[in-house]
């Protein structure tokens, strides 16, 4: 296909000849070919399995429909559901999904799949008006869009109407479909759009900007493949006047409009928006020239990096706002790290990489994507997280779609394209980011054709056999990046560290003789003639090393994380003794092995110890138990079901969390109304929050507001009560949860429910149990029924009987 020697990340033929851009270009994925046991699998399970399946839930969901409905509406056709779509961003699911789709196709010509998508793009072709305005909630009903689409164009972009969002993600498509498939019917789509941008906002139009940044990244993609310095342009307008201006839904830290792009030095609000908007930066400042960018983004990357980057790479600790925390705020349960926020952390480090040549960037990369981006999917890739938590009571657990549905679409298009990030060049510079067993053919800068074959069995191993056949012998720098990890540096700051030294350092031999480990940004350069057969064999030994974090992550003290290689362990349910693994502690003394496990988990290296169980006695004692401990990598949790996991580990007595004494409240089932996913079987597991806002282990109702629902709680057999204890979950300040406005308390009598004669008060008190007395009863169940407070939802911490 002759579009396939197009750059995947936008560098193409029809840019003009040395226009300014990337100082670094990375060598584009078609021209890397995965053979290992890692990657060619996943990326082969998201082509043949992931993408199909994401096409068929925005089929069935009415994503796609709802450009068909759109279209009818534009042909002034009656329609018998004019209901708004779900959300104003579901075309851009839909958008994502054909992007993942034409990388795939890039590399592995599917017919069917390619007359799928022919077909998907004539029908967004319809839905696009006569002036080029694409978007389905307005076409549908122009009178009633969605709430948050606004009465007329543009008007709540900077608050959520995501009508440039939406865009964005259509001109990230269109640019992949182009360069697939050489085709124009998606791109002539876009550049209609992008001609109705042009012609709206700049300097003496409309100054607007997108309230959900992507739209500066599809512009500067538009610019690679035209040409055509308006979309560059206009990305920079975009970017300048985003801030604080007085208009609605400006001056805002969620959306990163709290003050001007080039002044801000901190993440901070929806880490999606901020990654994504941070990569739009690094894109401009690449096209134009502009420092101010770069000092920026520089900054900005060095406060996540130090402060606010959980060891899985994961960004966006907090759930209110999907946002980035304050600095070290890095809890554990309640992470909430958006597989979307790990996409997007990936998309920024490369850029950084791109504009720095420096491995820090790569590492980071590489942290992110073995760990808290992959675990974004299950292994049959056909369910998702949302969240990707570092701990967990059971209560999380995969979807196969969401209603928000960003991140399976996200997946999609991000594995797609992973072999485009093995290599980078730079005249007669050869960067060597990433070890995957495979062959690249690698066109240099100065002309040169590079044969590049790796035999490697990363990341379970770190011996990596380097094949170089160039074109003709000929002088050529080959910068081998040895991983920060195999450094002693878990990351580029100091906010984790490992807890003793590696015994063995990395190695590099070309041609069986040892190298010289001077590195410069983490770089090996080896720098010779080079012939065709030349062999470097890099050794990154990989013992199992225990990582500590900084004094100023609360949440981590007193704990250690399992490291090996790129990737972190957990400990998980499946493979612990009881189905526990909360109530451990793995002492420091406790030596751990390593063994590969073929069937486990589509093959896995596991570690495995000796731990100890905490326990505590009907009089509150705690019993201490020697047991069998393994732990899985972080990205492969959530495949068996439900249960416990747990990756900082305690250390120590006085970090761990000793599992309650039965008790009927513990031993009980609990049922909750409602058709939640969540898990409420936190209400009693026994552990006492510190506050109603405590983030560990809740169950809630959000996001229902206003609403009526009931708790139950059935014994293991008939128990004679007479006291409940009710801790109400209450996130005020950074969340929608309250305590209720009223409750009461009812026992099973039979087969009635009968309220209970209360000689106490039904407390709605937060930070505290509330206390209620009763006449005692003997039954097999409880009953709560809670009414919520108007415009808010309600949760339980914890209910303890007597």
């Amino acid at each position: 296909m002759r579009f396939l020697a197009i750059v995947w990340f936008g560098w193409c033929a029809m840019a003009q000849q040395g226009a300014r851009d990337y100082p670094v270009k990375p060598v584009p994925f078609t021209s890397v070919h995965f053979n290992d046991v890692f990657w060619a699998p996943r990326i082969e399970i998201n082509r043949a399995v992931t993408i199909p399946f994401a096409f068929a839930k925005n089929e069935e969901t009415g994503r796609v429909k709802n450009f068909d409905r759109a279209a009818s509406a534009l042909r002034g056709e009656p329609l018998a559901d004019k209901k708004a779509p779900g959300y104003p961003f579901d075309d851009s699911d839909v958008y994502k999904v054909i992007e993942g789709a034409s990388y795939a196709l890039s590399v592995h010509p599917d017919p069917k799949l390619d007359a799928y998508v022919d077909g998907l793009i004539a029908r967004i072709a319809a839905a696009q008006e006569k002036d080029g305005y694409l978007y389905t909630t307005r076409a549908i009903d122009p009178e009633h869009p969605h709430p948050w689409a606004g009465t007329k164009r543009w008007e709540l972009e900077k608050v959520d109407s995501h009508e440039l969002y939406d865009l964005g993600h259509l001109y990230e498509a269109a640019a992949a479909h182009y360069q697939a498939t050489g085709k124009r019917n998606l791109l002539d789509i876009a550049l209609k759009s992008a001609a109705l941008l042009d012609s709206t906002f700049g300097p003496g139009k409309a100054a607007i900007w997108p309230g959900h940044q992507i739209t500066e990244m599809g512009l500067a993609k538009l610019y690679r493949v035209t040409g055509n310095a308006a979309y560059v342009n206009l990305a920079k307008f975009m970017l300048d006047v985003r801030g604080p201006d007085g208009s609605r839904g400006a001056g805002r830290a969620y959306n990163q409009s709290h003050v001007k792009v080039i002044e801000q030095t901190e993440a901070v609000g929806h880490a999606v928006r901020a990654t994504y908007m941070y990569s739009g930066m690094a894109d401009v400042a690449a096209l134009t020239g502009d420092s101010a960018y770069v000092n920026a983004i520089d900054k900005i990357w060095e406060n996540v990096a130090g402060k606010k980057l959980y060891i899985t790479g994961g960004i966006g600790a907090t759930a209110a706002g999907e946002a980035f925390g304050k600095n070290y705020e890095l809890p554990n349960m309640s992470a909430y790290n958006e597989t979307c926020a790990a996409v997007g952390n990936d998309y920024w480090n490369q850029r950084l990489f791109l504009l720095h040549a420096d491995a820090r960037y790569v590492d980071v990369f590489e942290r992110t994507l073995y760990n808290g981006l992959i675990s974004g999917v299950s292994l049959d890739g056909t369910k998702f997280f949302y969240p990707n938590p570092l701990e967990s009571n059971g209560q999380h657990e995969r979807s196969p779609w969401f209603g928000v549905a960003c991140c399976p679409g996200n997946i999609t298009r991000f594995l797609a394209s992973v072999p485009g990030y093995v290599y980078a060049q730079r005249g007669d510079q050869l960067y060597v980011n990433l070890y995957v067993a495979s062959s690249a053919d690698i066109k240099m800068d100065n002309g040169r054709t590079v044969q590049v074959v790796q035999e490697t069995r990363y990341p379970w191993e770190g011996r990596v056999k380097m094949t170089m056949r160039p074109d003709q012998a000929g002088k050529l720098a080959v910068n081998v990046r040895i991983p920060g990890w195999a450094r002693n540096e878990p990351v580029p700051s100091e906010l984790y560290r490992f807890a003793d030294s590696a015994a063995e350092a990395a190695t590099v031999k070309v041609n069986g003789k040892p190298v010289r480990m001077e590195l410069t940004k983490g770089y090996l350069t080896i720098e010779r003639t080079w012939r065709a057969g030349d062999v470097v064999e890099i050794n990154l030994p990989m013992p199992v090393r225990r990582v500590v974090a900084n004094a100023e992550v609360a949440a981590d003290q007193g704990r250690v994380a399992l490291q090996r290689g790129p990737l972190v362990y957990t400990a998980e349910w499946a493979d612990n003794p009881n189905g526990k693994v909360r109530n451990l502690m793995l002492p420091d003394s406790a030596k751990l092995t390593v063994e590969y496990d073929p069937k486990l988990l589509k093959g896995v290296t596991v570690l495995k110890g000796r731990a100890v169980s905490l326990q505590k006695d009907a009089d509150g004692t705690v019993r201490k138990t020697e047991q069998g401990f393994t732990a899985i990598p972080y990205y492969a949790w959530a495949n068996r079901g439900r249960g416990q996991m747990m990756v900082w580990l305690p250390n120590s007595e006085a970090s761990a969390r000793p599992a309650a004494w039965p008790t009927v409240s513990t031993t009980a089932k609990i049922t909750v109304s409602g058709n939640s996913r969540k898990n409420p079987a936190n209400i009693n597991d026994g552990e006492d929050p510190s506050a109603s806002d405590d983030p560990s282990a809740y169950f809630d109702w959000w996001p229902k507001n206003g609403s009526a629902e009931w708790v139950e709680m059935t014994f293991a057999a008939a128990a004679t009560v007479g006291e409940s204890q009710v801790y109400w979950f209450d996130d005020t300040g950074h969340g929608g949860v309250r305590v209720p406005a009223s409750w009461k308390l009812l026992y099973k009598d039979g087969e009635q429910w009968r309220a209970v004669e209360a000689t106490g008060t039904y407390g709605v008190e937060r930070n505290r149990y509330n206390v209620l007395t009763f006449k005692p009863v003997t039954t097999t169940a409880l009953r709560i029924e809670l009414q919520a407070q108007d415009k808010v939802s309600i949760g339980v911490q914890e209910w303890k009987v007597k």
